[in-house]
C-alpha cells in the first residue's frame, strides 16, 4: 500500500462508527462503557492502619487515592470519646485539610448481653460515639450484634437488640448522625435475624452495614439476602475481593438500588511491614485492591 492508498483507507475508516457504535465525543452509554458506580471505596483502620497515627493514615489514603475512612475504636490513631473538644476540632481539621472524609466510627458497641447493666453501658458508649461523630464531622457510628448468647431464646434477643438500637437511634438523631448496624455475629448475622432486629428498632436514624458474610450466599448468589435487607443499607464492609464471594453481583445490586455511599475495605493478613511508619507496602496493597475493586464495580 502506497501513501495515497493508506490515507484514503484511513479516511474511510475514520468515517465509520467506532466499535460498539460510539463516535468520538459520544456518551459512555453509546460507547458501551460501563457506567461509573455512585458508591465509593474507603478503608477501615482495622488490620491495615491499626498502628498508624492520623498523619500516617491520611498520607497513605492520599497516596492510594482513598477518600473515605472508618476509624476503628482502640487503634493507634486514638480518636475516642474521651477526646477534648479542642482535640476533636483538630482531628476534624486534619481530615479536611487532607481532603479525606472521616465518614464513620467502627465501634464494638453490642446489645445482646443478658445482663441489663451491660446493655445500658453499651448504649451509653454508643451515645458518646454519636457526640464524637458530630464533633469531628463524621456521618455514622457502626455498631454490631455479636451473636446469640448461649441458651437464650433467639426471638427475645433480637427484640432486645432492636429496643437498644432504638435508644441509640434517638441519640444519633439528636446529634445529627446515623447508626449503622453491622450484619455480624454467630446467628445474628443471618439475614432474616438482621431483618428482625431492624424491624424491632424501627428508628429512621438506624440502618444496616452489609458485612460480606458467607451466610449471605445461597446457591452462589446474594440475591435473597440483598432483597431482604436492601431498603435499610447505609454502609458496607468488603473483604478479600479474590475470595470467591460474589462481589460483582453485590456491586451490581448496589447499582440497582442507587447506593451512593461507601464500601469499606476490611482485609486481614497484611504483613506487619505494612503498619510501619513508612507504610509503602500497605500503600501498594491499597492501590492493587482499588484496581481490583474498580474492575468488579464496572
Amino acid at each position: 500500500m502506497n501513501r495515497r492508498q493508506f490515507l484514503g483507507t484511513a479516511g474511510s475508516l475514520a468515517a465509520l462508527p467506532a466499535i460498539g457504535g460510539a463516535t468520538p465525543g459520544g456518551s459512555a452509554a453509546s460507547s458501551g462503557r460501563a457506567e461509573e458506580p455512585k458508591f465509593k471505596l474507603g478503608t477501615i483502620t482495622y488490620n491495615i492502619g491499626d498502628k498508624w497515627d492520623i498523619p500516617t493514615l491520611l498520607g497513605a489514603c492520599r497516596s492510594a487515592k482513598y477518600e473515605y475512612v472508618e476509624l476503628r475504636t482502640t487503634h493507634a490513631h486514638r480518636v475516642e470519646p474521651d477526646l477534648s473538644l479542642e482535640r476533636r476540632r483538630e482531628v476534624r481539621k486534619q481530615f479536611e485539610d487532607a481532603g479525606v472524609k472521616l465518614w464513620s466510627y467502627g465501634t464494638v458497641c453490642e446489645f445482646q448481653s443478658p445482663d441489663a447493666a451491660a446493655v445500658r453501658k453499651q448504649i451509653e458508649d454508643c451515645r458518646a460515639f454519636c457526640t464524637l461523630a458530630a464533633d469531628t464531622g463524621a456521618k455514622g457510628v457502626k455498631v454490631r450484634p455479636n451473636g446469640l448468647p448461649k441458651g437464650a431464646e433467639p426471638a427475645r434477643v433480637l427484640e432486645q437488640i432492636g429496643a437498644a438500637l432504638q435508644e441509640c437511634g434517638k441519640a444519633a438523631e439528636d446529634a445529627g448522625v446515623e447508626i449503622w448496624v453491622e450484619v455480624h455475629g454467630g446467628g445474628t448475622q443471618q439475614p432474616e435475624n438482621m431483618r428482625a432486629i431492624i424491624d424491632h428498632c424501627g428508628h429512621k436514624s438506624v440502618g444496616l452495614c452489609w458485612n460480606s458474610n458467607p451466610t449471605d450466599v445461597k446457591d452462589g448468589s446474594i440475591r435473597a439476602a440483598f432483597e431482604l435487607l436492601k431498603k435499610d443499607l447505609r454502609s458496607c464492609h468488603i473483604n478479600e475481593l479474590w475470595s470467591g464471594y460474589p462481589y460483582r453481583e453485590l456491586f451490581a445490586s448496589f447499582k440497582s438500588v442507587g447506593y451512593d455511599r461507601v464500601t469499606f475495605m476490611e482485609v486481614a493478613g497484611v504483613p506487619e511491614a505494612a503498619n510501619a511508619k513508612q507504610p509503602d507496602a500497605a500503600i501498594r496493597f491499597m492501590k492493587y485492591y482499588k484496581a481490583l475493586w474498580t474492575e468488579l464495580a464496572r
